[in-house]
């Protein structure tokens, strides 16, 4: 059963941290392209960032890593704004096909 697991997600005051994590089911972690997306209320799902990009919104505030031994992507989250408000989500691609799996989504607040 293909399953992703965020963890991490929480209140946070502005200019402050939070780190995301991602557990993936093995079966899917090799063979896809790995990322983050987040969901503001009333705005599109967007992606952020992941193993080929980075959202401008984000660049040189959020960093994306993954650990293959873990089958686990992270999310390092610093100087958190209130705009970063957001559900945020891990995503699993596959290569090759037109198949995607998503997690149950983190909440993450960011407080003024």
């Amino acid at each position: 059963q293909v399953q992703l697991v965020e963890s991490g997600g929480g209140l946070v005051q502005a200019g402050g941290s939070l780190k995301l994590s991602c557990v993936a089911s093995a079966s899917i972690f090799a063979d896809s392209v790995m990322a983050w997306y987040r969901q503001s209320p009333g705005k599109r799902r967007e992606m952020i960032a992941g193993n080929l990009a980075v959202a401008n919104s984000v660049r040189g505030r959020f960093i994306f890593s993954e650990d293959r031994t873990k089958n686990t992507i992270y999310l390092q989250m610093n100087n958190l704004k209130p705009e970063d408000t957001a559900v945020y989500f891990c995503n699993a691609a596959e290569i090759g096909s037109r198949r995607e799996y998503w997690g149950q989504g983190t909440q993450v607040t960011v407080s003024s």
